[in-house]
């Protein structure tokens, strides 16, 4: 048994050394380069790790990872950031549209019901009917048995039944 690294040992500690010298050489820079250019910390640390997520990758190909190098990936990062944010804004403000579009009677008693149920009911229901799981599909992204999903949205569909009949109830008194 040699005590020696073996070749691809060696190649993985010459990696990581390469990489660590760019990110302790790069991070502060990069960091405030963001900072700058985004509103508030916690985007910046995001843009940040982004760029040397993509650092690691290319120090596997033998990419340089100059100071230089970093910088034009950090713009690419913060132009891709840009772009998804004008997009995020975009659908946001037509969501709206068509939630002010869309406000009839119906809708609204359906809201304000789904609105007075527990927040883990709520999403049963909304990821169920609206978003179309199946209840395995639902216990996998929540994390939970599907025999629990199912008994949630057995109680979610008897309180937001109970919820729409209260609210109808009190509409029709007040007429």
């Amino acid at each position: 048994m040699s005590l020696q690294p073996d070749l691809g040992e060696r190649l993985d500690l010459e990696r990581k050394k390469f990489f660590l010298a760019a990110h302790a050489a790069c991070h502060d820079r990069i960091y405030r380069y963001f900072r700058r250019r985004t509103n508030d910390p916690a985007t910046a640390e995001d843009l940040c790790a982004e760029v040397f997520r993509i650092a690691w990758e290319k120090s596997g190909d033998e990419g340089d990872l100059s100071v230089l190098v970093l910088f034009g990936v950090a713009r690419n990062v913060l132009r891709n950031h840009a772009r998804s944010a004008i997009r995020s804004a975009n659908l946001l403000s037509s969501l709206h549209k068509q939630r002010a579009e869309r406000s009839d009677d119906s809708e609204s008693s359906v809201r304000e019901a789904l609105a007075g149920l527990k927040p883990d009911e709520r999403e049963v229901l909304l990821l169920t009917y609206w978003d179309g799981f199946t209840s395995k599909e639902v216990s996998d992204l929540l994390n939970t048995s599907a025999t629990a999903i199912r008994m949630r949205l057995h109680r979610a569909r008897k309180e937001l039944s109970h919820l729409l009949e209260t609210e109808r109830q009190s509409e029709e008194a007040q007429r």
